[in-house]
């Protein structure tokens, strides 16, 4: 059975946006660059919400692409090769490889995780993983903590007044100061 991840870059202080909803202090050197494309590697379906679709949609082919190194271009190969799925009442059409959410955020994880495959079903957007740990489907977390406080914003993790242990798989620091937190759900 397929696990379920849930990886975003984060401040010190927990969060995966400032109150202003910017994300720019979270801009990757290569190596943790190459970490997140090496995460992008192992997944079988990336489920999304709106925001981070819309953000996204950056690696779809356009003429951004025309100022991109070879790491940009690797991750935008397997980004546009990568099954997703947008769960959102706004957006009403999606491109590349992408679909809109059929079902319950519920009823599309289980339904994804009973089928077979190697990789993982990737959540991301805060608020999407929020609704997913609430209904205690996360397996893994996957935090690239950012040496910066912002003080307020969108929070890494759901507050769900709910007691959740976790084993820690792996710990890596780089050169930029960000630090890679890889931990399993105790179940």
């Amino acid at each position: 059975m397929r696990k379920v991840t849930y990886s975003l870059a984060l401040t010190l202080d927990g969060f995966v946006m400032d109150e202003d909803g910017r994300f720019d202090w979270g801009d990757p050197s290569e190596e943790v660059f190459r970490l997140a494309t090496d995460e992008v590697r192992g997944v079988d379906v990336h489920l999304m919400g709106r925001r981070l679709y819309e953000t996204m949609v950056y690696w779809e082919p356009g003429a951004e692409e025309q100022g991109w190194g070879a790491l940009e271009q690797e991750f935008a190969e397997l980004w546009r090769a990568l099954p997703k799925v947008v769960f959102s009442e706004t957006v009403s059409e999606v491109v590349g490889n992408t679909r809109l959410a059929e079902a319950s955020l519920e009823e599309e994880i289980r339904r994804l995780t009973a089928e077979p495959g190697d990789g993982t079903i990737a959540i991301g957007g805060a608020e999407l993983a929020h609704q997913v740990a609430d209904l205690n489907l996360i397996d893994e977390y996957r935090l690239r903590i950012c040496p910066v406080l912002v003080g307020g914003g969108t929070p890494f993790f759901s507050r769900n007044n709910r007691r959740t242990h976790l084993v820690l798989l792996d710990s890596r620091t780089f050169d930029s100061g960000v630090v890679h937190l890889r931990y399993r759900v105790r179940r």
